[in-house]
């Protein structure tokens, strides 16, 4: 059964973005640098970390720098935005530690994750989540992959992303993704059974000279909106103008305002409290 989002278009949008990306994509970039600055407070040293919807594989010049010694797998389910491929076989050796170099990229769907349970040290994963249909399963696919005491860490988008957008269309159709609230994501850890989830936001609000430079920027960022009831058609005259009249109305200082909340998230895989066939585990420790 179709469900909300369409994944075909989601391909194809980035599918087309993918040979100006790394230059398009000021915001995937400036949130990654914020997520980087959060590892400060993170006691962590990975051998084995994995990007979900990594891209062109942006945020590994930093995590390599702070990591040096782990080996890293770059996985996005679009292989025009990746920078090379790996076979599968070759990959699968290179995460269990049979290859020299550090970095390998595959095409995979973070919701099934080609990975061996408990293999992994760190799922990292920047602005993913609103291109999928939802993110319970990538948590419950996260989880399995970790290690014990490893680490979930992520970024999102809020519902107030593209306020303006979606408050200037009267039409009825979706003209944004469906953005999870930040609370919502937290009980969603909770259900996928990690550990000390902390989930936060702040709003980052870039300005653009004049509406078609907004929606280029969304273009060319693969960012514009995948959902099933979204307009198919061109929009017509009269509600291009009044779109047109209704971000006038926030000029601000000359410039057009485009809102992006963004939510930060991360989380711990536990140790587990039963055994597969049901039975608790109760651990003792010596006096």
């Amino acid at each position: 059964m179709p469900g909300f989002v369409d994944l075909e278009r989601v391909r194809r949008n980035f599918r087309r973005a993918a040979p100006g990306y790394g230059e398009a994509d000021v915001l995937a970039r400036e949130v990654d640098a914020r997520m980087q600055e959060r590892l400060d407070y993170v006691r962590l040293e990975p051998e084995c970390i994995v990007d979900l919807g990594c891209g062109p594989g942006l945020s590994f010049s930093g995590l390599q720098r702070r990591y040096p010694a782990a080996r890293c797998v770059g996985l996005d389910q679009e292989a025009a935005m990746l920078p090379g491929v790996s076979e599968v076989r070759g990959w699968r050796r290179f995460l269990a530690g049979g290859r020299t170099r550090s970095l390998a990229y595959v095409v995979g769907d973070a919701t099934r994750l080609p990975l061996r349970s408990r293999s992994v040290d760190l799922v990292w994963s920047n602005l993913l989540l609103p291109w999928l249909e939802a993110p319970q399963p990538l948590f419950r696919e996260a989880l399995r992959s970790l290690k014990i005491g490893g680490l979930l860490m992520f970024s999102s988008l809020g519902p107030d992303t593209l306020k303006e957008l979606r408050a200037g269309f009267g039409d009825g159709y979706a003209h944004t993704q469906r953005f999870a609230d930040m609370h919502d994501l937290g009980d969603m850890l909770v259900e996928a059974g990690f550990a000390d989830p902390v989930v936060d936001m702040e709003v980052i609000t870039f300005t653009y000279a004049d509406l078609p430079a907004l929606l280029a920027d969304l273009r060319a960022a693969g960012a514009t909106c995948a959902m099933r009831d979204r307009r198919r058609g061109l929009a017509g005259r009269g509600l291009w103008q009044g779109l047109q009249r209704h971000y006038e109305g926030l000029r601000c200082a000359g410039r057009l305002p485009a809102t992006f909340e963004i939510i930060y998230g991360h989380a711990w895989k536990p140790a587990p409290r039963q055994l597969e066939d049901g039975r608790s585990i109760i651990h003792f420790a010596r006096r």
